[in-house]
């Protein structure tokens, strides 16, 4: 398959140029660029073009619709295009948002997009939508969690111990804990250390197996993705890894992205030997604390409806998940292949929610049928042991 394709569609003028993230024109990087710019929605660094072109680097089937009328660029899709005309978002699961990148006065809805760009549906999962281009195919909306500073750091935790007492003397009592068992701590605000690294990696997928999720670390693209994004750094993105030390030895970490002074961190885990003392919790606060020097002005959790991160949080902002579709063949087949899961019994169940919402980032993660049905098996049967465990 050549790098570039061009494929126009006659839908009111629109033409959709298709290429991977790699074969982006100098022009149409800086117009991504400008457009990201210009909309506060799009600042996450999982919406920018080089988040697109890290992920392009290690997936082929990575695409760019880049949308034009009447020769003036008005928008980017990025996504993966899988068999049948389906798409994921770029780099899904790992992209906690995802967007429809375009001009305010564009006036470009979905189902055009799709059927310009030869697509009959995109999974929406963490859906930026700024200017409503998707409308009624988002079916649900969840929070999502970002510590935004206004001031210094030290505000912002002043302002957080002001609305919990409580919290403040858990902080405390958990890093003198911590203090105690293995030294001072400290923070390394961007640890370059590949044996950190390594062990956070190691962490990340013991956990795994302790909890019986899907080992996404142990799939080659997004291993890759990983230790590419860690390995390479520009001046304006690339992976971060934040870490907590105690007396010099790594007790918990965050890695993600970075783009400028925005961090969204994708692995987060801690040495089960200091499980006692909550060191998830103290690396939190601490890196809030270092923020300010770090020169970071968000620190983004991602979506979801964890407890944990409502407590460190300011400003809850709002997802959608559903279907996009095409008014086409395809676009109506992917529509009653979704519809299935809405019909009685099976839009009641919480089980039957939670197993097809983990079948679906094992279809993002696994390029192969072989390693969909490996990941399918395993889901099912970690599903069911931890149903009786409850």
């Amino acid at each position: 398959m050549t790098a570039r394709m061009r494929q126009a569609a006659a839908t009111a003028g629109l033409e959709a140029e298709l290429v991977h993230p790699g074969a982006l024109a100098p022009a149409d990087v800086a117009a991504w660029r400008a457009l990201q710019a210009a909309e506060p929605a799009f600042a996450s660094p999982l919406l920018g073009v080089d988040f697109a072109q890290a992920v392009g680097a290690v997936r082929q089937d990575a695409r760019v619709a880049v949308y034009r009328r009447g020769g003036r660029t008005i928008g980017f899709l990025a996504h993966h295009r899988r068999p049948g005309g389906f798409a994921r978002p770029i780099g899904a699961p790992f992209c906690d948002y995802h967007c429809l990148i375009s001009r305010r006065d564009a006036a470009l809805g979905a189902a055009e997009a799709l059927q310009a760009a030869r697509l009959g549906a995109l999974r929406l999962t963490g859906l930026i939508d700024p200017f409503d281009s998707f409308g009624e195919a988002v079916k649900t909306r969840m929070p999502a969690h970002r510590i935004v500073l206004a001031g210094t750091s030290e505000a912002y935790l002043d302002a957080l111990w002001a609305g919990s007492g409580n919290r403040l003397k858990n902080y405390r009592r958990y890093r003198r804990s911590l203090e105690k068992a293995a030294g001072p701590i400290r923070v390394v605000g961007d640890d370059r250390d590949p044996a950190a690294f390594e062990a956070l990696i190691g962490w990340k997928r013991d956990q795994f197996v302790r909890t019986g999720l899907h080992d996404f670390l142990a799939v080659p693209w997004a291993a890759a993705l990983m230790r590419g994004m860690f390995a390479d750094r520009t001046s304006t993105f690339g992976g971060q890894m934040l870490s907590l030390y105690a007396g010099g030895k790594l007790v918990a970490a965050h890695f993600g992205a970075r783009q400028g002074g925005w961090f969204h961190p994708w692995i987060s885990a801690y040495d089960p030997d200091f499980s006692a003392h909550s060191p998830g919790t103290v690396h939190q606060v601490e890196a809030i604390g270092a923020m300010t020097e770090l020169g970071l002005h968000t620190y983004d959790l991602g979506p979801g409806e964890d407890h944990w991160k409502s407590q460190f949080t300011n400003d809850n902002g709002e997802v959608g998940a559903g279907l996009a579709v095409a008014p086409n063949f395809a676009g109506a087949l992917a529509r009653s292949s979704d519809q299935f899961w809405a019909l009685p019994p099976l839009r009641d169940a919480a089980l039957v929610g939670r197993v097809r919402n983990r079948l679906d980032q094992i279809a993002a993660l696994e390029l192969t049928l072989g390693g969909r049905m490996q990941g399918a098996a395993y889901a099912l049967t970690t599903q069911r042991r931890r149903q009786w465990a409850a």
